[in-house]
C-alpha cells in the first residue's frame, strides 16, 4: 500500500500540472490577441470578469473535490454524478477533444517560435514544421507512457523554467510602461472597428478563457493524488498564480505600444513588445522561454487528455479500448488514441494551412460544456443540500457555483455562432463513440430527455456542415 502511494503526486506536482496546463503558449500571445478587439478599458473590464468568473470556478473545483471525494474524473465526473450518463459522456468528451485540440495548436505555435531562429519552419504550419511536430507528439506520448508521477515530475521542471522569461518580461515592460501611452484613447473611441465596450469586453472572453483552460488539471487526476484536500489547494494556488501573471503581461504591454500596434503583432506578440522594450535580446529570450513553455503544456495536457478518456471508460462511458493500460499505471491505449487524432489534426492543419488562433478558439469552445456542468453540479448539491451538516455554508457554496454557471454560459455567448456550431459537429460525432460504448455493455443507450439532447447536437451539426459547404461558416 505504502508503495503505490509512493506512486501517488503530492501538492508540488498538482500544483505544476494546473499552473504547467495553464501557461502554455496563450501567455506569450496574450498582448496582441487582447488588442485585437478591445481597447484599454474594455481589456481591463474583461480582466475583472475573468477573474471573478475563474475564481469562482477554482472554488467549486476546490469544494468537488473535498465533497465528492469518491469522484476522480474531475469535469467528467461530476457532470455524470449530477445529470447522468450521457450529459457525462459529453464533459468527458468535450474536454478530451478540447485538450488534444490544445495540443495541436501548442504544436503549431512552437514550431513558429521555432521560426524565428530557423526560418525553415515559418509559421509553424509547413510541411517541415508538421513532421517535426509529430515526432514531438509521439515522444511526449513515449515519455507517459513510462509512468504518470515520472511525467508529473518533468512537468514541475518545465514550470519553473517557463516561468523564467515571464518573469523577465515583466521586470522588462514595467521598466519600459509609459502612462501617456496607456491612457492614450482609453476607450478605444478612435478605432470605429472595435465597436462598443461591450462588444470589446465580449471579445476578450474567449482570450482570457483559452489561456485558462487547465484550471481543472488537479481535479481531472484527483485519482492519483495522494491527499484529496491538495487537490483544491491546487487548483487555487495555480488559479491565482496564473491570474496575476497573466494580468501583468497583458495590462503592462499597453504601456509600451498601442492598441492599435499590439494588435497588428505576429504570434508570440510577448516578443515583439519586449523588443520594443528593451531590444532585439528581448525577443530572444520570450521565443525561447515559449518553447519551453509549451513543451511543458504539451506534456500536461498529453496527461490531462489520456487520463480524462481512462477515467471515463473505466466508468463505463467510454467504449472499452479507452481504458487499457500498461505496466507502469499509465493510461496505454487513451494515450495512443489520443496521439493518433493529433498526429491526424497536425495534417489537416497542413493542408487547410490554419492558425494558432482558429485551433485555440475551437479547443476553448469544447471545453465550455464541461466548465458550465461542474458548476450546475456544485450548485445542485448545495441547493439540495446533500453533502452538508446544518450551517456548513451552503448559501455561501450556492452563490459561488450561480457565478461559475453565470461565467460558463456568458463564454458560450461570447464565443460566437460560428465557434458554438463548429463544435456542434464535434458533439454530434461523439454520438456514435455514445452509442459504441453502451452497446458493447449491454446497457440502455439513452434516457428519455437525453435523446433530446442528442437530436440537438445533431441538427446543429447538419446546419454547420450545411452553411461550411456554402462556405458561409
Amino acid at each position: 500500500m505504502s508503495g503505490e502511494n509512493e506512486k501517488k503526486l503530492g501538492l508540488v506536482s498538482l500544483t505544476g500540472l494546473v499552473v504547467g496546463s495553464m501557461i502554455g503558449g496563450g501567455v506569450f500571445a496574450l498582448p496582441a490577441d487582447m488588442a485585437s478587439g478591445a481597447g484599454v478599458a474594455a481589456i481591463l473590464i474583461g480582466w475583472l470578469i475573468t477573474g471573478t468568473g475563474m475564481i469562482a470556478l477554482a472554488l467549486v473545483y476546490q469544494n468537488l473535490a473535498l465533497r465528492q471525494p469518491e469522484l476522480n474524473g474531475g469535469v467528467y465526473s461530476y457532470a455524470r454524478a449530477g445529470f447522468g450518463d450521457y450529459i457525462g459522456f459529453n464533459a468527458a468528451w468535450g474536454y478530451w477533444l478540447s485538450a488534444l485540440l490544445g495540443n495541436v495548436s501548442y504544436a503549431v505555435m512552437m514550431f513558429g517560435a521555432l521560426g524565428y531562429f530557423f526560418p525553415v519552419f515559418g509559421q509553424g504550419n509547413n510541411l517541415i514544421s508538421t513532421l517535426c511536430a509529430s515526432v514531438l507528439i509521439w515522444t511526449v506520448q513515449a515519455l507517459v507512457r513510462r509512468g504518470v508521477k515520472e511525467a508529473a515530475i518533468v512537468n514541475v521542471v518545465t514550470t519553473i523554467a517557463k516561468l523564467v522569461p515571464i518573469i523577465l518580461f515583466v521586470i522588462g515592460v514595467t521598466i519600459a510602461f509609459r502612462v501617456d501611452v496607456f491612457t492614450l484613447d482609453i476607450w478605444g473611441e478612435s478605432n470605429l472597428s472595435l465597436g462598443s465596450i461591450a462588444d470589446q469586453v465580449k471579445s476578450t472572453m474567449l482570450v482570457t478563457l483559452w489561456v485558462f483552460i487547465g484550471i481543472e488539471g488537479a481535479v481531472v487526476i484527483s485519482g492519483r493524488a495522494k491527499h484529496r484536500r491538495d487537490v483544491g489547494r491546487a487548483t487555487v494556488i495555480g488559479l491565482l498564480s496564473t491570474l496575476t501573471i497573466y494580468g501583468l503581461v497583458s495590462v503592462l504591454s499597453l504601456g509600451v505600444m498601442r492598441q492599435a500596434e499590439l494588435a497588428g503583432l505576429e504570434t508570440p506578440s510577448a516578443a515583439y513588445v519586449l523588443e520594443a522594450a528593451v531590444g532585439s535580446v528581448g525577443a530572444v529570450v520570450i521565443n525561447a522561454g515559449l518553447v519551453v513553455s509549451l513543451l511543458g503544456a504539451l506534456l500536461g495536457w498529453t496527461i490531462l487528455a489520456a487520463e480524462i478518456a481512462y477515467v471515463a471508460a473505466k466508468d463505463g462511458i467510454l467504449p472499452r479500448v479507452f481504458a487499457g493500460e500498461n505496466k507502469r499505471g499509465a493510461p496505454a491505449n487513451s494515450l495512443t488514441l489520443t496521439s493518433i487524432l493529433v498526429q491526424i489534426a497536425l495534417i489537416l492543419t497542413l493542408v487547410a494551412s490554419s492558425t494558432y488562433q482558429v485551433i485555440y478558439s475551437i479547443a476553448s469552445s469544447a471545453i465550455l460544456i464541461p466548465y458550465l456542468f461542474s458548476g450546475l453540479y456544485a450548485g445542485k448539491l448545495a441547493a439540495g443540500g446533500e453533502t452538508y451538516e446544518p450551517g456548513e455554508g451552503r448559501m455561501r457554496d450556492l452563490g459561488v457555483a450561480i457565478l461559475s454557471s453565470l461565467y460558463a454560459a456568458w463564454l458560450i455567448y461570447a464565443a460566437g455562432l460560428e465557434y458554438i456550431l463548429l463544435v456542434t459537429i464535434l458533439y454530434a460525432a461523439g454520438i456514435i463513440v455514445f452509442v459504441t460504448g453502451k452497446r458493447e455493455r449491454k446497457l440502455r443507450v439513452f434516457a428519455g430527455w437525453e435523446k433530446v439532447v442528442a437530436l440537438l447536437f445533431a441538427v446543429g451539426a447538419a446546419a454547420a456542415a450545411v452553411m461550411l459547404m456554402k462556405g458561409s461558416l
